[in-house]
């Protein structure tokens, strides 16, 4: 059992590791909480009662249009997990428009998040308190992206603390993750207008260059909609894609924040909990928007 020690001004303070007294209590506490899975809008959570076979604890839609599976155990777990959330997306692959059904009854479905409902393309999550790193091994040989994530949670009064960690396997120089598909410049051409992709991999490049020169510790990260800037699990900004032409930034800081700054954004996406700032080729300037950049990576580093 592990101790997290507070410190603050009027003291240390150590807290004890608080495990989930059940598994439906861990599933609610991650459903209830969207910013752990900062780029998953998750449409419904299984009610428990009776034996349930095939389906999964959570299903959500991602910001790529995938299908996520999530599977949650409150205990530790390893790789004969695998085979139990393979059924889950061969379910998720022959019930589409069960799936569908639940998107469209969401009233507050996030906007410009498109789904091929023809052609399902799924992701696995499984999150539990502990996983075996030797589950990563299992994971490298299957063709679904697969993601491993550990919650652990302290309680100190009425506030909880989660951890949230990322399994990941060391890089190698064979192949790509199973599962993932390489997001360079030729895939951008065939899903977006080929100068808008030169345009957008410029400030891709221009924002990579601002974020080692402030030294900042993020790591730049290539998906099908957008390059984010990440720390760890989670983005501080970005660039993604608004249409086949269209891009913007992408700030993940409060509606309140954004607005003080000064700098009026297109729009502010509650469901992502992110400012969106149209980009004009050619005209935009990286640095423009220093302050906001600064202002993201301060509110996810605590710096």
């Amino acid at each position: 059992m592990a101790n997290l020690f507070w410190k603050t001004p009027q003291g240390v303070n150590a807290l004890l590791a608080t495990p989930f007294k059940t598994e439906e209590d861990f599933e609610k506490t991650v459903f209830e909480t969207s910013e752990l899975l900062e780029d998953i809008f998750l449409l419904k959570r299984q009610v428990r009662g009776g034996k349930k076979s095939g389906i999964p604890d959570i299903i959500g839609i991602d910001t790529d249009g995938n299908v996520c599976i999530i599977e949650m155990k409150n205990h530790p777990v390893d790789s004969s997990i695998i085979p139990q959330v393979l059924q889950y997306a061969f379910w998720a692959e022959s019930n589409p428009d069960s799936i569908k059904a639940l998107w469209l009854e969401c009233k507050e479905r996030p906007e410009n998040v498109i789904v091929n409902w023809e052609s399902l393309q799924t992701r696995i999550l499984v999150i539990a308190p502990s996983i075996l790193r030797s589950t990563l091994d299992l994971v490298d040989k299957i063709n679904y992206p697969v993601d491993l994530i550990e919650v652990k949670r302290w309680v100190e009064g009425v506030n909880e603390i989660l951890l949230v960690s990322k399994l990941d396997p060391e890089p190698t120089l064979h192949r790509p993750v199973s599962g993932q598909v390489e997001c360079d410049e030729a895939f951008y051409k065939t899903m977006y207008n080929k100068t808008s992709v030169d345009s957008f991999l410029k400030y891709a490049r221009d924002l990579e260059a601002l974020v080692k020169k402030q030294e900042w510790s993020l790591q730049i990260k290539y998906n099908k909609n957008r390059c984010g800037f990440k720390a760890g699990f989670f983005n501080a900004f970005g660039i993604k894609w608004i249409g086949s032409r269209t891009f913007a930034f992408f700030f993940k800081v409060t509606e309140k924040d954004a607005k003080t700054l000064g700098i009026p954004f297109t729009r502010y996406e509650a469901e992502w909990k992110q400012a969106v700032y149209f980009i004009e080729p050619g005209k935009t300037k990286v640095s423009d928007y220093k302050p906001l950049f600064e202002l993201a990576y301060k509110r996810l580093s605590g710096d």
